[in-house]
């Protein structure tokens, strides 16, 4: 049994002590200089240290028809598994990293407020807290290193405890004046190339460096090298916890709104020690825009900003400058992002006294995700294992809350024939005859509000939990609980107060039902007609047949041993199954002789799980085959002999085995598929 040494030697021997060295590197002025000429990205804007911890994680470029994507893995959170991982938006995301790059590269965009805007829950929060977290981690390691400056104390030069440090951070190079500063320039980016990274220096002292630089001046008459001297170099390790270069805003009731919470304020029990409420000692420079310098300030529902600080926020994103009471403009280097929804978003539209912040902000749409796939992957970051809260999640249970979710922010299609599950589909990459690329993105084009409107994730998500407790005598939740709580909660939902649209998304409840109806109908199907053994003998049979057909021969009974004629009427009712007319039978037939030749010159056996229209052909052939067989109406009677009740058990077995069912679910859906069929609706799906 091991005591607490040894659990204090394990902690011992994996911490990296050289790590922790370099994180809280101090050193002299001179010494930074050194740091500067070797890494000059320590020196880089708030913006370029932002876009390049973007960039660091990598880019994924993917091209469809004419249609260019770009996806940044950094929005799937892989420090932190996927728990903030946004899904679906890499157009949007696209469009925020274009509006960084050109902040970085200093071409006018560093100069505005980014603006997230979309309906509430399409992460626009979540973005801005990824983009907090990663350049705190950014700061800890190497490629993202930064520093800041300090003064020693002149009665205790040696002790680095003893180090006025900066209260805003600020880059070191500061302290250059600005006659030098070109020259200085020139010295540090000598013997690099235009396409390397540059030193620019730009900025000057807050008011407490300014104070301390002019005080070590006067003392050394003069002497600039000596005040140098007086300077300490330390890396700066960003943190919203510690409140060191990460800032967040957030509008309180108005009559609790004090600008000073932005810019600092008088600290007065240091008037006394000072003499003078203008003494920048005698001030605390800990507002959020002072204390997110070097890093990023997040100001949640912007919009709802007191006009008060909305001055304060003009400043500083257009000048870079903030005011704090009683000292001069101050220089400011951070990114500034705020994030509003729709309704705030139009106030500020109608307000002609809000024209200079609209100028002042680049618009950046955060949508809703209109692609089913990424859609279901947002609740199963919540919902991800088979059973949640000790109950099994039934299949298709997401994916069907997933589905009306992502119905009721899509536009009705103008496309004659074409309905919005259509659209849904091939937004999610399915193909449907007559669409091709360029049609899925005129229809993306033609809609102008899609993915601005609709269902919040919140409130499905708020839904399928509301299942996952509404039911305690069941082992599992199954699609219809979670449309159903859906439902019952548009009567009162606090967004949407037109009934017109309530009944619109009932609708749509109703489509997601019926899609539902089908996908089982089909799984039912394919777990009867499962038999290995029987798909091979069906599939021989019938290649056989075309065969004898293509080549105009003749089949040999394998029972009479006879030469017959191809049997027509077995072929068609396998061909039917999917579509195939009679005037496209020759065709197909000759198609499938013609794969299987091909395969055979390339050496490889003919496999029909290979061909995915015969396969599933074959499959609704030898349900039809064996539904009678089974008798699975007679479940809905109750009344079930002995050998039938095998059969559907055998059945429900590969529900569980392929389908990812459990035993109450299994049988809630075989009851279900049971009434379908015992009301006479046997249509296959298409």
């Amino acid at each position: 049994m091991s005591d607490g040494r040894d659990i204090i030697a394990l902690v011992a021997q994996r911490q990296d002590c050289d790590q922790f060295r370099r994180k809280n590197w101090v050193g002299t002025f001179a010494e930074y200089l050194d740091i500067v000429r070797e890494h000059p990205e320590v020196t880089r804007t708030a913006y370029q240290r932002l876009y390049d911890m973007i960039l660091s994680y990598g880019v994924e470029t993917t091209e469809r028809g004419r249609e260019k994507r770009i996806h940044y893995h950094f929005f799937n959170d892989p420090d932190n598994d996927g728990r903030d991982a946004v899904f679906g938006l890499d157009q949007p995301l696209h469009h925020f990293m274009n509006a960084l790059k050109s902040a970085a590269a200093g071409y006018g965009i560093e100069r505005r407020v980014l603006l997230l805007h979309g309906p509430v829950g399409s992460s626009k929060s979540t973005i801005a807290r990824l983009l907090k977290k990663g350049l705190e981690r950014y700061s800890a390691t190497d490629d993202g290193a930064l520093y800041t400056l300090g003064w020693v104390d002149e009665n205790d030069p040696e002790n680095i405890a003893a180090v006025h440090w900066c209260p805003m951070n600020e880059e070191p190079l500061h302290i250059f004046p600005q006659r030098f500063r070109a020259d200085v320039e020139a010295k540090l980016n000598a013997g690099k190339a235009d396409n390397e990274r540059q030193v620019k220096i730009e900025g000057e002292l807050d008011p407490f460096c300014r104070f301390m630089y002019y005080q070590r001046l006067k003392k050394y008459d003069g002497d600039w090298s000596r005040v140098a001297q007086d300077v300490r170099v330390k890396r700066v390790l960003l943190s919203e916890k510690d409140r060191v270069g990460i800032g967040t805003f957030q509008p309180k009731d108005e009559k609790n709104q004090d600008a000073t919470e932005l810019t600092g304020d008088i600290n007065y029990r240091k008037i006394a020690e000072y003499g003078s409420d203008s003494d920048p000692r005698a001030f605390n420079f800990d507002g959020e825009f002072n204390i997110a310098n070097r890093g990023v300030i997040e100001f949640v529902e912007v919009l709802k900003l007191d006009v008060a600080f909305l001055y304060d926020l003009l400043g500083a994103s257009q000048e870079h400058r903030i005011k704090p009471k009683k000292f001069a403009q101050t220089d400011i280097d951070e990114v500034i992002i705020g994030h509003t929804n729709e309704p705030e978003y139009r106030r500020l539209q109608n307000n002609e006294f809000m024209e200079a912040l609209r100028d002042r902000t680049v618009k950046i749409d955060i949508p809703y995700v209109t692609s089913l796939t990424d859609e279901v992957k947002i609740y199963e970051k919540d919902y991800n294992k088979n059973t949640v809260r000790g109950k099994h999640i039934a299949p298709h249970t997401i994916e069907m809350a997933a589905m009306w979710a992502v119905l009721t922010r899509l536009e009705e299609p103008k496309h004659a024939g074409l309905s919005r599950l259509q659209k849904l589909k091939l937004y999610n990459g399915k193909t449907l005859p007559g669409f091709t690329e360029e049609n899925i993105l005129e229809l993306r084009d033609q809609a102008t509000q899609e993915g601005m409107i609709g269902i919040s994730p919140r409130y499905v998500q708020d839904k399928i939990s509301n299942a996952l407790v509404a039911h305690p005598e069941s082992k599992s939740i199954n699609p219809f609980m979670v449309l159903n709580e859906l439902e019952a909660g548009l009567k009162h939902h606090s967004l949407i107060n037109n009934e017109e649209t309530k009944q619109e998304y009932r609708d749509l409840l109703g489509v997601v039902k019926e899609e539902y109806e089908n996908i089982v109908k089909n799984e039912v199907q394919r777990a009867i007609a499962a038999d290995e053994d029987a798909l091979k003998r069906l599939c021989g049979n019938y290649i056989d047949n075309v065969k004898a057909y293509t080549q105009k021969e003749k089949v040999r009974n394998r029972f009479t041993g006879k030469s017959e004629e191809p049997d027509e009427r077995l072929m068609r009712s396998i061909e039917e199954k999917i579509d195939i007319p009679e005037s496209r039978k020759d065709d197909f037939r000759r198609e499938i002789m013609n794969y299987i030749g091909a395969l055979s010159i390339d050496g490889k056996t003919f496999d029909y799980k290979t061909n995915e229209r015969l396969y599933k052909a074959l499959e609704l052939k030898l349900f039809e085959d064996q539904k009678d067989s089974i008798k699975l109406t007679s479940l809905v009677s109750n009344v079930v002999d002995a050998e039938t009740q095998q059969k559907i058990d055998v059945v429900k077995g590969r529900l569980i085995r392929d389908y990812g069912y459990d035993d109450e679910s299994a049988t809630d859906v075989l009851n279900y598929v049971a009434s379908i069929f015992a009301r006479g609706d046997v249509r296959e799906r298409k």
